[in-house]
This record gives C-alpha cells, structure tokens and sequence, in this order.
C-alpha cells in the first residue's frame, strides 16, 4: 500500500502564492493578490484550496533560536537493532515526542535515522541523547556532528 499523499494539481498562480506565502506568510489577502497578480477573491478561493488539499498545512512564527537560547544544533545518526516494520513505527512515533528533534528522517545509508537536534549546549544535547533518544525503541547506536555555524536554512 502506498502511504505518499497524492499530488495536487497546481498552476503557476498556485506556485506563486506558496512562494510568496513561504517569504511572510503574515501578508493580507490583497497584498498576496497584487504579488501574484491576481484579484483578491480569486486568490483568496485559491488559498483557501491549497489550504483544504494540505498543499498549505499551516502558518508558524520563525523564531531566533541564539536569541532563545537554543542556538546549539547536533545531527544524531541512529542505527536500530530491528528495521522491520512495528520497530520502525515504534520508533517513529517514539521519537515525535522529544522536543529538541526538529527533524528526523529515514535514511537509506549504513544508519538508519538522521535527527536534527537543537538545544541551549552540549551539555544539554548530552542529556537529551543519553536520556531520550538512546532510549527510543530499538536504539543500537547513535553518532553525533555538532554544527559549527548554520550557512543556510530554510526560514532563518
């Protein structure tokens, strides 16, 4: 059975309100229409589509993470000791409740899980490898890159 969502059909105004609406998604309706060359009603049906198909899933605030206090970020690869189907569920669903993974994506490598890891320090990262994600389900081991400095990232 395959589990990837289905295309939606999209035109060159669809494309564009997605890339104006991914540099402020806080622009008025009217403003978003003039951006993409469009009146506002039909803008705002197009909108409220990509909205209801799951093209748009949401709008988020972008925060400074140094100026929270979390600018130190850690990529942790995992390898599991199990990669049949329950113990990658379990794990999946496991590893959705730990804040401090931002991301965390199945790898086809000599590892199985890449997880972006951001905390206030080193410290921080340590324990929330030895006390959280080591004890994921069906953790074998973990390897960690620390970041020196973010060069690009999607919303910074």
């Amino acid at each position: 059975m395959d589990k990837r969502p289905s295309t939606v059909e999209m035109d060159e105004f669809d494309r564009r309100i997605v890339a104006a609406l991914l540099v402020d998604g806080r622009m008025t309706v009217t403003d978003l229409a003039c951006a993409v060359g469009l009146s506002k009603t039909p803008c705002q049906v197009r909108l409220r589509k990509l909205i209801a198909s799951g093209v748009i899933r949401g709008f988020c605030a972008i925060v400074d993470a140094e100026k929270m206090g979390m600018d130190h970020v850690a990529f942790a690869e995992v390898k599991l000791d199990d990669t049949r189907e329950q113990a990658l569920k379990a794990f999946n669903a496991a590893v959705q409740r730990i804040a401090e993974v931002e991301e965390c994506h199945m790898i086809a490598s000599s590892f199985d899980y890449l997880l972006k890891v951001r905390t206030a320090d080193i410290r921080r990262y340590r324990a929330v490898l030895g006390e959280k994600i080591s004890s994921l389900p069906h953790v074998a081991s973990t390897s960690t890159f620390v970041a020196m400095e973010t060069v690009k990232e999607r919303n910074r």
